[in-house]
Order: structure tokens, then C-alpha cells, then sequence
């Protein structure tokens, strides 16, 4: 009867899920507005954000709330991706509504090998189509589509980050750091530089995460614990707790990867505090499932998976590890705590990176070790310097000690990155090998808790089948001769590949960004 009782819900949840996931599929709805597209159509959109500049033009999401053609005026759902000319001197703003012509075009990949899906991207998004207009291509019309909520975040967000520009000196390779640290904000980020921080596996200190909600909580819980009339009510100090990392979850912009990390310490924090015998790992699953809920198409985003494993491999293997070693002086302890932690979230993530990405940081340990406690220490500072704004003398002074941290950060990532063999590139990743690598973390990590032989066995032939697909893969490609010429808008680039022999052809300019080598060109020469 309980077998019986497990299955019914097992299937209630499936078919749950498969609602789900229609009703968030915008394109099943009947009033999605590509049902009623022709040749002669008009669209009536509103701008849903504030442009963001590109470097030549602006880019904004827009929601399409009606469609005009020979049948009539419909009332629809559905987004899509606006470009406006830089020559454009109207200004367009958050919840302008503009009347377009149907010159919509289907967002499609760039069809390099290798290259990033954002095709299915965008449409995990609800976006399919996108649209550049120039001057005199749209119609202003009267009104605004403003959503009260959504004009305090936009205005919230960009007051953080004049803020910043304001009080921290320097170019962008520092105020853009500054941003993206605090609020998650990348438009003025330098690729170079992001690439460096990627290279050195520390690009998620620049990524608003778990981490930096993890950061604000742990504060947040030593401030309210020595508070007399607060730490004697749980209520409240949890209430208190959430509400401030809501509101920086707000006031950060209320990006995805935020709101997933609020949810998942919303969750940590309920169930450690009112259900004392709750697993973590329990408070972790009703987070995702929340999420998951709302939008199912989060399990495909590479942020989701990386942010659950993470926190999973912490909660997992963290003490294990830390209680492999005992060091009685208290910084030795403390520096191997953070040794552990990082030890703990790469082993379970470094498989599926391998899988997006096809490199490995070979100093992560040390990258980490460097980057995060200097990141914590800006990340406070930032947030200094914005409370006390009202005394631009004492803002001033923080934002050049941000400037000044954010250059020692900067220089130590690059330096760490320019070391020989810091890191393993081109590395051959599929579903399966991935699923392989897996299994090897999980028969390691069993062996060394239990000490069973067969465990050894398994990682020992899981480790073989890596190495052997790996040599497969490249014998298969020694053997190859192609010529590969690539879709890269307003540059140049062929390869010409004979056996072992490789000639990489490309313009000036692309030749000079290697961020954009790098996002086009890398992975296609080792498939």
C-alpha cells in the first residue's frame, strides 16, 4: 500500500510538472502574439526596462500587448528583443508604448561549432524574436505601461550605481567590478578582464550569488544575536533576517540568480529556526521545487545548476573534509576552513563547468583563497560607503579604498592567470562524460568516507573510460581536414585544419579581443 501510495505521488508530481511547464511555455498560450503575425501586421509593445547601451546601439527587453492586422485589433502576450539606433534622439524610456511594424526576425544561432545556444536560451526566456529600429521605424503613443514595483527597483538600482560611479575612482576595470560585485550590474564590465576571472575560476565572486547572500546573512545573524530585545524572539529575528536580504535582493535589481539565492536561504533559514529537526538537504530541495515551480525552465539555467551544487557539495563534503585535519592555531583553522569550503563546492561542480565551459582552473584553490576574503572586504566597503553617502567626505574616502582593493584584486587574478599551466583548456565534454566524471566524484568521495574496495574499483574504471574517450576524441580529430569559416558579425575568421596541422586566419581587430576569440573560436577547434 505504501509502494502504491510513493507512485500516486510520483505521478501527481509528474503530471504537475508537465501543467507547468505548458502553462510557462508562452507560445501554447492562444494569445501569444506570433499566432497572429502576418506581412501587413502592427505591433503595439511597451518598453519593459530601461535601455542598456551596446556599442552601437541600445538594447531593451519590450512585451508585445496587442497585434493589428486584416482581422482586426488582438489583445496579446509575449517579450521580444528591441534594438534602437544610437542616432536616435527621442530617448526612449522604461514603459514607453510604441507602435511597429512587423520587421520581426526569428532569433537564431550563429551556427559556429561549438558555439553558445542562445537560440534556446532566449526562448527559456519567452523571447523569439528580436527587432532593430531605426528613427522614424516607430510611432510614440500616448501613455505609459509602468508598473510601480518595477520603477522603484529600476530607480533603486540605478541610484546604486551612480552611487558608485560617483564616489569611486578610476575606469571601468574598477567601477565595473564595484558594480557587478554589488548589484550584479555588467554592463560596464571589462571582457578582458571578465575572461581573466574566468580563467582563474573566481568569476563568481563578480556574479551576484549565494555567496554574497551567505556574506550578509552571516552578519545579519551576529548583529541580531547581540541585540537584547531581538535575540530572544525567533519571530522576529528571523523576520528581521529576511526582510533584509529581501530588500538587498531588491535593491540589487531583483535578477534571477538573487531572487534564486533569496529563495534558497529563505527556505535554509525557516527550517533551521521553526523545524529544528528539518535536514538542510530538505530546506535545500523545497527551494528548488519553489523555483522550479514558478519557472521550470530554471533547471536548464547553467546559474541554477551551478548555485545547487555548489551548496550541495558544501553541505555534503565540507566537514568531512575540514575534519580530515586539526590545526591548534586559530588562523591555520580559520584559512582551512575556507580551504575546505572551496574544496567542497568545486569537487561537485567542477564536472558539469567542464561540461559548459571545457576548461579547468588549475589554481582555483589559490584564486580563491586570494579573491574571496578581498571580495567580502569590498563587498562591505561598497555597502559603507552607500549608507553613508550623506557625508560625501567619509563616502569619498570609502570609495577610494574600494578603488584601491578592487586594483590589488584585479592584479592578483591577472598575475595568478599569466602563470604557465594555470589552467587546462579544450577539454573533450559530453552528457556522458560528464555523467562519468560524476560517478567517479561520488565512488572518491564513498571510498574515502567508508573505505570499500568496490568503490575504489569504480572510480578506477570511471577514471579509465574518461582517459580513454578523451584519447579516442583525439585521434579522431588528428585525422581530420576541414575549412571552417565563421558567422561573426562584422569580422573575418577561417580555419584552415589539415591532420595535426592548424592555421587560424581572422581581421585586425579580431585578432586584438580575445574575449571575443574566445566566446567563437575556442571550442570549435578541439571538436
Amino acid at each position: 500500500l505504501r509502494a502504491l501510495q510513493g507512485g500516486l505521488l510520483y505521478l501527481l508530481l509528474l503530471l504537475m510538472a508537465m501543467i507547468i511547464c505548458g502553462q510557462t511555455n508562452v507560445r501554447s498560450r492562444q494569445n501569444w502574439y506570433g499566432h497572429y503575425l502576418n506581412d501587413s501586421s502592427y505591433l503595439l509593445i511597451s518598453i519593459s526596462e530601461p535601455p542598456i547601451k551596446k556599442a552601437k546601439s541600445f538594447k531593451a527587453e519590450a512585451k508585445v500587448y496587442a497585434v493589428i492586422n486584416g482581422s482586426g485589433f488582438h489583445k496579446t502576450t509575449g517579450k521580444l528583443i528591441i534594438y534602437l539606433s544610437k542616432d536616435d534622439t527621442i530617448g526612449l524610456r522604461y514603459g514607453d508604448r510604441l507602435l511597429i511594424q512587423n520587421k520581426l526576425q526569428s532569433i537564431k544561432n550563429s551556427g559556429n561549432p561549438g558555439a553558445f545556444d542562445y537560440q534556446q536560451y532566449a526562448a527559456f526566456q519567452g523571447i523569439f524574436h528580436s527587432v532593430f529600429l531605426q528613427p522614424g521605424e516607430y510611432r510614440l503613443q500616448a501613455g505609459k505601461d509602468i508598473s510601480f514595483w518595477n520603477q522603484f527597483i529600476f530607480k533603486s538600482r540605478a541610484a546604486i550605481v551612480n552611487g558608485l560611479q560617483k564616489y569611486i575612482p578610476g575606469d571601468n576595470r574598477i567601477t565595473g567590478i564595484a558594480e557587478a560585485l554589488l548589484i550584479g550590474y555588467k554592463q560596464d564590465l571589462d571582457r578582458d578582464l571578465v575572461q581573466a576571472y574566468s580563467n582563474a575560476g573566481v568569476v563568481h565572486i563578480i556574479a551576484i550569488s549565494g555567496m554574497h547572500l551567505g556574506l550578509i546573512y552571516v552578519v545579519l545573524v551576529w548583529i541580531f544575536a547581540r541585540l537584547p530585545l531581538i535575540k530572544r524572539s525567533t519571530f522576529a529575528r528571523v523576520f528581521l533576517i529576511l526582510s533584509c536580504l529581501w530588500l538587498f535582493s531588491i535593491l540589487t535589481g531583483s535578477s534571477a540568480s538573487v531572487l534564486r539565492s533569496a529563495v534558497m536561504f529563505t527556505c535554509i533559514v525557516i527550517g533551521k529556526n521553526f523545524f529544528k529537526q528539518s535536514s538542510a538537504y530538505n530546506s535545500l530541495a523545497a527551494s528548488a521545487f519553489i523555483l522550479l515551480c514558478y519557472n521550470p525552465y530554471f533547471l536548464w539555467d547553467v546559474g541554477f545548476q551551478l548555485s545547487y551544487l555548489a551548496v550541495f557539495g558544501i553541505m555534503w563534503l565540507q566537514q568531512p573534509i575540514y575534519r580530515r585535519f586539526y590545526f591548534k592555531q586559530r588562523w591555520l583553522d580559520l584559512l582551512w576552513g575556507m580551504v575546505s569550503v572551496t574544496l567542497a563546492a568545486q569537487i561537485v561542480t567542477f564536472p558539469i563547468c567542464i561540461y559548459y565551459f571545457n576548461q579547468f582552473p588549475n589554481l582555483f584553490l589559490l584564486t580563491n583563497l586570494l579573491a574571496v576574503p578581498l571580495s567580502t572586504v569590498i563587498l562591505f566597503v561598497e555597502i559603507f560607503m552607500l549608507l553613508f553617502a550623506w557625508l560625501p567626505w567619509l563616502a569619498s574616502l570609502a570609495g577610494k579604498l574600494t578603488a584601491l582593493l578592487i586594483s590589488v584584486m584585479n592584479w592578483l587574478i591577472e598575475a595568478c592567470n599569466a602563470i604557465p599551466f594555470s589552467m587546462i583548456e579544450m577539454i573533450y565534454a559530453t552528457p556522458f562524460t560528464t555523467i562519468i566524471l560524476y560517478l567517479l566524484v561520488f565512488a572518491i568521495t564513498a571510498w574515502s568516507m567508508y573505505r570499500k574496495r568496490y568503490w575504489l574499483r569504480i572510480a578506477l574504471v570511471s577514471s579509465l573510460c574518461f582517459i580513454v574517450l578523451q584519447g579516442v576524441h583525439i585521434f579522431q580529430i588528428q585525422g581530420r581536414r576541414q575549412l571552417i569559416v565563421y558567422n561573426i558579425s562584422k569580422h573575418t575568421a577561417i580555419d584552415f585544419v589539415d591532420k595535426k596541422m592548424f592555421l587560424p586566419m581572422m581581421d585586425s581587430a579580431l585578432q586584438s579581443d580575445a574575449s571575443l576569440q574566445a566566446f567563437n573560436l575556442r571550442v570549435a577547434t578541439w571538436l
